[in-house]
């Protein structure tokens, strides 16, 4: 038992000092991840390659919470989200297809003809508040790392 005690606290105090480090670089904790909240715009692939060069990647929404907690910013910002195919099949940076969504009223509507293949948080005060857009607009992004024990 104080082996599993002992492996126990040294994970913790790895959890911790690895989080604190985050912490101090202006990354939050949520859950059960931690987030950067870019103070600059880029666009959407600009965007993802800051998350990847800081091991972490542009952030997918798995929950209610989760979505409420991106709103609070009141920036527009890049989500982990596009479309890649000619079908309109949104795909999160991981590979998995979107199945629950928060479309704004409208939504996602290919705004004028352009060719909208990216998603972003517009409107705020709407639980439903992505709007596709251009992937070559210049956005907020927020990045997602795990943080687990």
């Amino acid at each position: 038992m104080k082996n599993y005690d002992g492996n126990c606290e040294i994970n913790l105090r790895a959890f911790l000092l690895t989080t604190g480090q985050y912490i101090q670089l202006g990354w939050v904790y949520f859950h059960t991840s931690l987030y950067y909240i870019s103070s600059t715009k880029k666009t959407w692939q600009e965007s993802r390659d800051f998350c990847q060069q800081q091991g972490a990647d542009l952030v997918i929404i798995n929950t209610k919470e989760e979505q409420d907690f991106t709103r609070q910013f009141y920036r527009l910002t890049w989500l982990g989200l596009r479309n890649i195919t000619k079908r309109r099949r949104w795909t999160w940076v991981d590979g998995t297809t979107l199945t629950k969504s928060y479309w704004g009223p409208g939504e996602p509507n290919g705004f004028e003809g352009k060719i909208e293949n990216c998603v972003e948080i517009r409107f705020f005060d709407l639980e439903n508040s992505w709007n596709d857009i251009p992937c070559e607009e210049q956005n907020f992004w927020l990045c997602e790392k795990e943080a687990t024990l």
